[in-house]
């Protein structure tokens, strides 16, 4: 997400390298570049130019220190602007006091909104909650059976009444449902237009009065651009919503979307999409995806995606394995089937500071560990658990199972090999007792 802004970014912050102080000249140059970024990533116009001159100010009033090139403050200063202007902080969902909290689902059909309804379901449930999916919307055909067929998958309860056409009583029904079944959340599932129209309006304002929903989540496609933005202006002005959802951050390599909304709406962004499946959730903090917009990662939620999937017990296991010496490639395919859970691997790349820009160009599929699992599958149970009983022969075998080369099978086995030494080599120094700072490419 947000390439195409954070190349342009980064060549305008080049302007400045090299400078030796920072002059009204040279940041007007930087900072026109920087506005055409913003405009070409659809940022909305009165945002754009109120957030560089902003940038302008506070620039031309620093003194920049020995230690800091005009290019790094400027960055600084960009960065803070950028995290005001998404909202500062992350705003999480208010919940009631007294259960259930209602949370009603708004938007245009095709964003995404039933998908998001049973991801949002998940995350809450991953966190404690026992959330209940309420089914809506009464006029898309199967709209019903989707969120049914997502409820399964995430292993969600959903409560819908097919002989009911009328979503207010299935709202009101649901909630009642809830307190005699001891949900303690309510997601309202509502009926999208191709456009905004009186009638949706109408409706939605009408389920709205009759549930008093704690949260009112605009669910909409951040690939839109600026539409997303008007759109979400027309659906606050009528219902007040206490919060934006963007799905499809995955797709999106302008940003636009996510840099307007707050400002434009004053309502925060609370929740992204970040990918098709039902885990490809994430809180929006406007301080991390202030980093990933000017190329600096996101450790942070890297290793949150990490922590979700990484079973205590399991990785103590591990540890010990590899204390031992014992790792071997059926731990190996282990960690690439973890790896694989965290999302899309780009995009986990892409939080890795210094990384982002290297991979930018670069197609990595999802399945780019296929041919690995093919050749590890190609294994017998034996083998994975002792790879040096391996010889030719079995290489061999093991090439042709999983239709990859030898010269494949060799490259595995050797890098596996350089990897298990690696990890001897740091035992033995973690056995050792000795200070890191003793060692010779530690020192200062």
């Amino acid at each position: 997400m947000f390439e195409n802004l954070t190349g342009k970014l980064d060549r305008a912050f080049k302007t400045l390298r090299g400078q030796g102080k920072i002059s009204e000249i040279n940041v007007a140059e930087t900072v026109r570049e920087i506005r055409k970024a913003l405009l070409d990533a659809d940022v909305n116009y009165k945002v754009a130019k109120e957030f560089t001159d902003t940038v302008k100010d506070k620039a031309i009033g620093q003194d920049v220190l020995v230690s800091v090139s005009p290019g790094q403050l400027l960055t600084k200063i960009v960065f803070d602007e950028l995290v005001k202007l998404m909202g500062g902080r992350n705003e999480g969902i208010s919940f009631a006091h007294n259960p259930p909290t209602v949370i009603l689902m708004s938007g245009l059909q095709g964003s995404g909104k039933t998908t998001f309804t049973a991801k949002l379901g998940k995350l809450l449930k991953s966190r404690g909650r026992n959330p209940l999916l309420a089914a809506c919307d009464v006029y898309r055909p199967a709209a019903r059976e989707q969120l049914r067929v997502l409820g399964e998958q995430v292993e969600l309860e959903v409560f819908a009444e097919d002989d009911q056409n009328d979503p207010i009583a299935t709202a009101k029904n649901a909630i009642a449902y809830a307190k005699a079944h001891n949900k303690d959340t309510v997601i309202i599932d509502t009926a999208g237009r191709l456009a905004v129209d009186e009638a949706l309006m109408d409706e939605i304002a009408r389920i709205k009065d009759a549930v008093q929903p704690n949260e009112i989540l605009f669910v909409v496609d951040a690939m839109t651009g600026q539409d997303a933005v008007n759109t979400a202006k027309a659906f606050n002005d009528r219902l007040n919503i206490t919060g934006v959802a963007l799905t499809k951050m995955d797709g999106d390599t302008r940003g636009g979307a996510a840099m307007s909304i707050k400002a434009v709406v004053n309502k925060p962004i609370k929740f992204i999409g970040t990918g098709e499946k039902m885990d490809q959730i994430d809180l929006f903090h406007p301080d991390r995806m202030a980093n990933r917009i000017l190329g600096m990662g996101d450790v942070v939620t890297l290793v949150e995606r990490a922590q979700e999937q990484f079973d205590r017990e399991q990785t103590e296991r591990l540890q010990q394995k590899i204390r031992k010496n014992q790792f071997d490639f059926e731990d190996f395919l282990g960690q690439l089937h973890t790896i694989k859970k965290m999302g899309n691997l780009k995009d986990l790349m892409g939080m890795i500071p210094g990384v982002g820009k290297a991979v930018k160009d670069m197609d990595i599929e999802d399945d780019a560990f296929k041919h690995v699992e093919a050749i590890i599958f190609s294994m017998t149970k034996e083998e994975r658990r002792n790879p040096d009983i391996i010889n030719g022969s079995r290489r061999k075998r093991i090439a042709n199972g999983s239709g990859r080369s030898i010269q494949e099978v060799n490259q595995l086995l050797k890098q596996f090999g350089e990897m298990k030494r690696m990890m001897k080599s740091m035992n033995k120094l973690m056995g050792s007792g000795r200070d890191l700072k003793q060692m010779p490419m530690f020192r200062q």
